[in-house]
């Protein structure tokens, strides 16, 4: 993976993020920090496949590294830092795979072929990469959330 192809996913992660904050109504000033951190979460996940990473470690790194910025970053703002690490993270879901999942158990339900088995097994092996990125991404996220937490109470 070469630099051109970093560039297109942390561009399109800020545009992803940017969309989710005007969905979560963050306001126009934080729109630009939304944009930041899914740039961030995509351009860790890419960096790290590219290191040979599955796409589940690739995303808990992601999640990780834009929930602990955000906690570091905006925890003295007037919006809640788990605002921006839920929104810069929402890009990281694999939204192709979940896709493909849903298809291949449509497709179970059309005329039986031959081929059903592995219709089963690419829908399966699917859902499972999904739940899977899901949790990471989730607990990526919950750690730094904790730990703030915890600093918060002691």
């Amino acid at each position: 993976m070469g630099l051109n192809f970093l560039l297109h996913q942390t561009f399109f992660g800020a545009v992803a993020a940017a969309g989710f904050g005007v969905l979560f109504n963050t306001g126009f000033r934080q729109l630009g920090w939304c944009a930041a951190s899914g740039a961030l979460a995509l351009a860790v996940r890419t960096a790290c496949q590219s290191l040979g990473w599955s796409l589940v470690a690739a995303s808990f790194a992601a999640a990780l590294v834009v929930a602990g910025a955000a906690h570091l970053w905006f925890g003295h703002t007037n919006t809640s830092p788990d605002v921006f690490a839920v929104v810069g993270c929402i890009p990281l879901i694999p939204g192709a795979l979940a896709s493909k999942a849903l298809l291949g158990l449509f497709a179970l339900n059309a005329i039986p072929t031959v081929t059903d088995s592995q219709i089963l097994l690419d829908a399966v092996q699917s859902s499972l990469r999904v739940m899977f990125t899901i949790l990471a991404i989730g607990t990526g996220m919950a750690i730094p959330a904790a730990a703030a937490r915890r600093r918060a109470l002691l």
